[in-house]
């Protein structure tokens, strides 16, 4: 469940506070945790994709099907988790610039606001 505004700015103010009053502590925890579990977890996906066109191969070479269709499945499992591991990685180091916040627009808020534009221009008329 993604954070308010609210409570992300509130987690905004107290990383800046964090780093304010003591950077050292801060830098020490920002190397750690996410950056090294997410690293890892990419490294292992493109080892196991290795391993996945490995068996792929091989699959290929001795002509036994199971081996390949597994080979592909490995392949494709891995590059799934790369993927997800990727994007869901940490943005960078330090902490992260209050950006302006954007509010999804799904297709009933646009069609909404198509129909009040077109009767705010017809009552204008």
């Amino acid at each position: 469940m993604p954070l308010s505004e609210h409570e992300q700015r509130l987690l905004e103010q107290m990383e800046r506070a964090l780093y304010a009053e003591d950077p050292k502590f801060a830098s020490a925890l920002e190397g750690t945790g996410l950056h090294t579990y997410t690293r890892r977890r990419v490294y292992l996906a493109v080892a196991g994709f290795v391993a996945g066109v490995a068996l792929l191969m091989g699959g290929l070479v001795t002509q036994v099907i199971w081996v390949s269709v597994v080979g592909f499945l490995v392949m494709l499992g891995c590059a799934v988790l790369a993927v997800t591991a990727w994007r869901r990685g940490p943005a960078g180091p330090g902490p992260r610039q209050a950006a302006a916040p954007r509010r999804r627009t799904g297709v009933m808020d646009r069609m909404e606001q198509r129909w009040q534009r077109r009767r705010d221009e017809q009552s204008g008329l």
